[in-house]
């Protein structure tokens, strides 16, 4: 069974950071990319960045590139997402994504198979 468990959002202040964890089980991970998404309330689901794991190469929204880092630790198959100098419009629920390889490109899309609960982000300004 395939699981995508999300950790690490919380209450920040416009500026500082978070690094949010997504803890996967149940297929081959480095096969595979692992996109991450977020809502916002009243607002459509987008995606953020994704990073394909068999090449480690990681691709991001405009509105967060030099801001937003996506990496992973193959052997204990976490992915993370390091938001450093966060916005009030960073507030969202974030989820991350798995499915094939192929979905993680310069062009981000939301075509994943499996997907985690999400995890709550807050910005205050």
């Amino acid at each position: 069974e395939v699981q995508l468990v999300e950790s690490g959002g919380g209450l920040v202040q416009a500026g500082e950071s978070l690094r949010l964890s997504c803890a996967a089980s149940g297929f081959t991970f480095h096969e595979e990319s692992i996109g991450w998404f977020r809502q916002a309330p009243g607002k459509e689901r987008e995606a953020v960045g994704c990073l394909r794991n068999y090449d480690n190469l990681a691709f991001y929204k405009d509105s967060v590139k030099g801001r937003f880092t996506i990496s992973s630790d193959t052997r204990k198959k976490q992915v993370f997402l390091q938001m450093n100098t966060l916005k009030p419009n960073d507030t969202g629920v974030y989820f991350c994504a798995a499915g094939e390889a192929w979905l993680c490109g310069e062009v981000l899309i939301d075509d994943y198979q499996y997907w985690g609960q999400g995890t709550q982000v807050t910005v205050s300004s």
